[in-house]
């Protein structure tokens, strides 16, 4: 336990309130302070929200699925018997991330943190010779008052990032905050952008019986995951129906009437009725005061931080998608804890990043954990890998799951495990025993061994594990 210090937090995220928690649990005197509501946009517009909007849509492909594969009859001659209303699942989506934050909001009062309601910034002070530093809060109401804190998180997340030429109007060009309010369904969305938001927005809507065009500007969707799962997912998109078009840039979207209009590099011109810009996101640093406070920026905009969450200037740490270091919610929280250990003189272990498990709530789900393809391709590490496809498991057959793999990778010598991709429905839950594997050393003969259920979709990382070992015992022989 520590004396009672003075901690100061701007931001309510996941980074923002996980770093409360911790402070107050070790006895320092702490301050959160947040513009838009505990939980930040992961709770409110972004995470959580999208999330809960999927969840419906998964249950729109499942009956599809079902209807299909499963032998189930409708009541009805329809083509689709189901349909969504959208304006009651937006409305769902709203209340559930609102009672979320109010959630939040209560544990972190009842831990004794105080949470100011307002914007804050570092005073032009700079560090005093006390070394507390100076947090200036800005009121709704137009008052401010000052802080002073012997330590300082930004936690202040990024927001949509805009294009000159595609400004979202809220109506029909849409950014990935507001599409939790429109009341009906898109007949025909363009979705620009193909990375992870778009890909799971394109694959929601989808779903939920709108006509999705996406566009990206990149050979494939997801450019940035494993290639044999980003491959997969986008022959099930277009068997699905569709519109993918790869290596075409939007240069511009307008409204034509009710209509939208992206027009591509190439002169072609996509109609539709909603646009969602899926472009990627800016940093919130700016007016916090940060660089005259000697807080250091990459060319992003990004708040520089190294293993222990410290950025640049004494007394200032920084967590969550405001430094890039890694866009997940789980990854922030981790930075705040890790901030205040460090802060307030607990045992710390720095992040590492190789043994994140993210994954893409995209159908079916895409899971990673670990050292990547890219990775192996490029020598970052020596490893040998065995990609298992899904459509071999006993239990995927009997739930007409026909897409999707394990993937395992593990070091030559040793077997250890050092990564693992799953593409299968579920996938987020799936992950998790490579992650242990890969957290703790496991060898590839270890993972083998333990028992699965029969039948399972587990199995097939089983089976993944013995494919590997045969495979070193092979060379080690040869």
């Amino acid at each position: 336990m520590v004396h009672v210090t003075r901690i100061v937090i701007i931001g309510g995220g996941p980074g923002g309130y996980e770093a409360a928690l911790v402070a107050a649990q070790l006895g320092a005197e702490v301050t959160v302070v947040d513009r838009d509501g505990l939980g930040g946009a992961a709770v409110l517009t972004d995470c959580v929200p999208s999330k809960t909007l999927i969840a419906t849509a998964e249950v729109m492909t499942g009956f599809d699925a079902s209807y299909q594969e499963l032998g189930i009859r409708l009541a009805c001659d329809s083509e689709r018997a189901i349909s969504v209303d959208l304006g009651k699942v937006n409305r769902r989506v709203k209340r559930l991330a609102i009672a979320q934050s109010h959630d939040i909001t209560q544990s972190v009062t009842r831990a004794g943190v105080t949470v100011l309601r307002g914007a804050g910034r570092l005073g032009a002070g700079g560090q005093a010779a006390d070394g507390s530093r100076e947090v200036v809060v800005a009121s709704p109401d137009g008052s401010t008052q000052s802080l002073r804190a012997d330590a300082v998180l930004i936690a202040t997340g990024v927001r949509p990032r805009e294009l000159p030429d595609a400004q979202p109007d809220g109506e029909r060009i849409l950014n990935w905050k507001q599409v939790y309010d429109l009341e009906e369904l898109p007949q025909e969305l363009i979705v620009v952008g193909s990375g992870v938001t778009g890909a799971e927005f394109a694959g929601a809507y989808q779903a939920l019986g709108s006509k999705v065009t996406l566009i990206s500007s990149r050979d494939r969707v997801l450019p940035g995951e494993d290639p044999d799962a980003a491959e997969v997912l986008e022959d099930v998109f277009r068997r699905r129906g569709m519109n993918v078009l790869g290596r075409s840039r939007a240069e511009s979207v307008k409204r034509v009437g009710d209509r939208v209009e992206a027009q591509l590099g190439d002169g072609t011109v996509v109609s539709g009725t909603h646009c969602l810009m899926a472009v990627g996101s800016i940093p919130n640093t700016s007016e916090l005061g940060l660089e005259e406070a000697g807080v250091k920026l990459n060319d992003w905009g990004q708040i520089k931080v190294d293993r222990v969450s410290r950025t640049s200037a004494p007394g200032v740490y920084a967590a969550g998608d405001c430094t890039g270091v890694f866009m997940l919610a789980s990854v922030a929280a981790m930075q705040g804890r890790i901030a205040m250990y460090h802060a307030l003189g607990d045992a710390v272990q720095p992040l590492n990043l190789k043994t994140i498990a993210s994954n893409i709530f995209t159908d079916p789900e895409i899971a990673t954990v670990g050292y990547t393809a890219a990775d192996v391709s490029c020598g970052k590490m020596d490893a040998v890998e065995v990609k298992l496809p899904l459509r071999g498991n006993p239990r995927a057959k009997m739930q007409g799951i026909r897409d999707g793999f394990v993937k395992l990778f593990c070091r030559p010598g040793t077997g250890i495990v050092v990564g693992g991709v799953v593409v299968a429905p579920r996938a987020s839950e799936l992950i998790h025993s490579i992650s242990l594997a890969v957290d703790n050393n496991l060898t590839v003969e270890q993972v083998a061994s333990a028992f699965t259920v029969y039948p399972s979709l587990s199995g097939s990382t089983a089976e993944a594990a013995r494919q590997l070992h045969i495979r070193k015992r092979a060379e080690s022989e040869s």
